[in-house]
């Protein structure tokens, strides 16, 4: 028998959905929530989706799991235990669930959540693959930090175990699946540098590696970086369950009305690449170039903010809105962006290359230098007299920044780019250090 597994990625989150078929009948996995993209491939495919099933209640995006139940009254397989305000199939370890030609079988891998679930997929004569959600992820685990520090502890001593347990009693060829740990701030740490594996590659991961589960702790724990600000949001929204969101096109507003929101301090958002941003843009207006959405925006911006979108096309705006909807962000506006720039105030500031700026001694320098970097990427190295601001800190700690002449940077021009705007939308004067000592878009 074949089973044939298709993946759809979250551009922007680090997340996966699969849909799963034999031919026939297929299921999905973790679906993201803009379902039609599933629909599409399971159309192209000639299957009919009869499950949904959900490795853990998510805190990093909107499902698309009661959408797409209703879309295809396919039935949604849940732990039992997950309290959520719409019907699922309840299920708990050790249950199977037929598909078609596959059999499903059910583990508990509490690690991520208390009732996390894994999905392990039966054929006629072996074991083909498992679906393991936020549990074992390629060379790393999910974070155990998400339900608050009363439960970390205990959370990550059971990962260790999760983990240990799949890898110890599934066969090496078994294909591994996870749904995070692809630039995700659902993984614990970096995992490996592969984007598919088995349970054999697993035996190098730290979960398997480390005997001593204390140990495991401490420097799992260590290694946690901040939370996004928007995760608070998201486990909220999937118990209570969305529906699928509106991908029609976002409600135009004109420029006077544009006006009136800078005036007003909210969130007009130009999607720009960052040097055409830097050259010329609206005063009050802000930067986040697409490799910034749905995750920074989602982070800086308070949550429930009216939000108005400009790009150079409306695919642009298109891309941007099926993105959002994914943390629930729903129904931006949108702006004509040439008459605003032609009839609003506008500004610049100047964009210099990293490597030039790390160059510089530190005794020619006429300015500060701000790395918007998170801490633990500042501690591990950083140019001489730069001052740590984190990106996601920074709107709170304006007052910190000091006066005078600014370059800000980061790993490689995406945050520093964001950072920029903030800081010349709060009237500092700033320079853009593009690139940076790595090249990654987090």
């Amino acid at each position: 028998m074949t089973i044939k597994v298709e993946t759809l990625e979250s551009s922007g989150l680090g997340d996966r959905s699969y849909l799963v078929h034999d031919g026939r009948v297929a299921f999905v996995v973790d679906p993201a929530r803009d379902i039609d993209r599933i629909l599409a491939i399971a159309a192209d495919s000639g299957v009919t989706i009869e499950r949904i099933f959900e490795t853990h209640v998510h805190n990093d995006y909107v499902s698309g799991g009661l959408a797409l139940s209703r879309r295809t009254g396919a039935t949604i397989v849940a732990g039992k235990d997950d309290e959520v305000s719409f019907e699922v199939d309840g299920v708990e370890d050790g249950d199977t669930l037929d598909v078609g030609e596959m059999t499903v079988e059910v583990r508990h891998t509490p690690g991520h959540t208390h009732t996390h679930l894994s999905y392990i997929v039966h054929g006629h004569d072996r074991v083909h693959a498992v679906f393991t959600g936020g549990s074992l992820l390629y060379g790393t685990v999910g974070r155990t930090d998400l339900l608050g520090d009363a439960d970390t502890y205990d959370l990550t001593r059971r990962q260790w175990s999760s983990v240990r347990g799949l890898v110890d009693q599934l066969p090496d060829d078994v294909a591994v699946y996870p749904t995070h740990g692809f630039g995700s701030f659902c993984s614990a740490q970096a995992g490996a540098d592969r984007d598919s594996g088995t349970i054999g590659d697993e035996h190098d991961n730290p979960a398997v590696t480390t005997d001593d589960v204390d140990q495991f702790v401490t420097e799992l724990l260590a290694g946690l970086t901040d939370i996004p600000a928007y995760y608070a949001h998201m486990a909220p929204l999937n118990r209570a369950g969305l529906g699928e969101p509106d991908l029609s096109s976002p409600t135009p507003v004109d420029t006077a009305e544009l006006a009136a929101r800078l005036d007003a301090g909210e969130w007009v958002v130009d999607l720009r690449d960052r040097r055409a941003y830097a050259e010329r843009h609206l005063v009050g207006g802000f930067n986040f170039e697409a490799d910034g959405l749905p995750t920074h925006l989602g982070w800086l911006m308070p949550w429930g903010t009216r939000l108005t979108l400009l790009a150079d096309e409306p695919r642009t705006i298109a891309a941007a809105q099926r993105t959002l909807s994914r943390i629930g962000i729903d129904r931006p506006n949108r702006a004509d962006l040439d008459r605003a720039l032609a009839e609003l105030p506008t500004g610049h500031y100047p964009v210099t290359a990293y490597a030039e700026l790390a160059e510089l001694p530190v005794d020619q320098r006429t300015f500060e230098i701000i790395d918007v970097r998170r801490r633990d990427e500042y501690e591990a190295g950083h140019l001489d007299g730069a001052i740590n601001i984190p990106l996601h800190e920074l709107l709170d700690h304006l007052h910190h920044v000091p006066g005078g002449p600014l370059v800000v940077h980061c790993a490689s021009g995406a945050r520093a780019s964001i950072a920029a705007s903030v800081l010349a939308r709060a009237g500092f004067e700033v320079t853009l250090a593009d690139g940076g000592p790595e090249q990654d878009p987090a």
